[in-house]
């Protein structure tokens, strides 16, 4: 990709909208909004890295309830001639042609490299990368697992949202944020995966989301890494202006 003059790319995360319940996200809900609206005069592009949702899975004919405004706005932008990626987290795995079909929205499932401005970046999630993560990784084989997506679809879906939701907000292991807390970059697992990574091949920017602390670390003289926060308790971002990317928070007085 090549940007045009004046106009940016802005990588967000980590949102969690629906958690704990509709009424305490909606607030939340609606400064993302407003930040999509704002953003919509210079962005080229967006890239939504994951857990837009707490809790997300697409029936044949049904997906969860809610998100009215963020869907309505994500298609307005689209429409707009705004490319938006999205690349699903450990909360919203379950994604399979909603977002396509209905937003033209592609969506990934695995860490993507991607070219702007002839500066090189390796983007994802982030779960179940790296040395670490290890709780996600065993829950993931059950979430990935063809019989366990089946069987799951052939609840009704109030039961089974209202399953999903309750799992996410309450079990810390499957929602990723019991230890939101820095760990060091010799513990961080994304950076170590990082590093493990520059080995083989150079990426100038790794820019992942799902431990929800707002992150930049440099990996060597020409690589950083950044994670992008959440938008829960930092309101943060990153933002690509064609030359550098930084990390950029919200502010949420304003809106």
């Amino acid at each position: 990709m090549t940007l045009e003059q004046g106009k940016k790319v802005y990588f967000a995360s980590d949102n969690h909208l629906g958690a704990p319940t509709s009424a305490q996200s909606l607030p939340r809900e609606k400064k993302f909004v407003a930040w999509l609206d704002r953003i919509k005069a210079d962005a080229a592009a967006i890239y939504l890295m994951g857990d837009l949702f707490d809790f997300w899975f697409e029936y044949k004919k049904v997906v969860p309830k809610g998100f009215t405004r963020t869907l309505g706005k994500l298609a307005e932008l689209s429409d707009a001639g705004i490319k938006i990626t999205y690349f699903v987290g450990n909360h919203d795995l379950w994604m399979n042609g909603y977002f396509e079909e209905e937003l033209n929205i592609p969506v990934f499932h695995a860490p993507q490299r991607i070219t702007i401005n002839d500066t090189s970046f390796f983007i994802g999630h982030g779960d179940g990368l790296g040395p670490g993560d290890k709780g996600f990784k065993r829950m993931k084989k059950v979430f990935t697992n063809g019989l366990c997506k089946w069987l799951f679809r052939w609840l009704h879906p109030d039961l089974g949202v209202q399953l999903g939701q309750y799992m996410s907000v309450s079990n810390k292991m499957i929602s990723g944020d019991g230890d939101a807390t820095f760990l060091g970059e010799d513990k961080e697992w994304l950076v170590q995966y990082a590093k493990r990574k520059l080995e083989t091949q150079h990426s100038d920017y790794f820019v992942f989301g799902h431990r929800h602390l707002p992150l930049e670390i440099q990996l060597n003289e020409r690589s950083k890494y950044i994670n992008l926060g959440d938008w829960i308790h930092y309101y943060t971002y990153a933002v690509f202006d064609g030359e550098k990317l930084s990390l950029e928070k919200l502010d949420v007085q304003s809106h």
